[in-house]
């Protein structure tokens, strides 16, 4: 891919990140997933996955929303 420096997790906008990190481990906590701050080493991939999928659903939804004027 042209231009990707690697990094699959970089926040485009810097502003965001606090809002998404929070989002983040509230979506852990609606899927019973025990995300914690620092090393997660313990989880598995498909939890993991699990969380990231549900974070890109809610912002898909959220941006939806936004471009439906509600």
């Amino acid at each position: 891919m042209a231009g990707n420096n690697g990094s699959s997790n970089k926040v485009n906008v810097p502003e965001a990140r606090e809002a998404l990190s929070n989002m983040k481990y509230e979506i852990a906590r609606e899927l019973g997933v025990n995300l914690k701050q620092g090393y997660n080493g313990d989880l598995t991939s498909r939890e993991n996955g699990y969380v990231g999928g549900y974070m890109v659903k809610r912002l898909i939804e959220q941006a939806e929303r936004q471009m439906a004027g509600r």
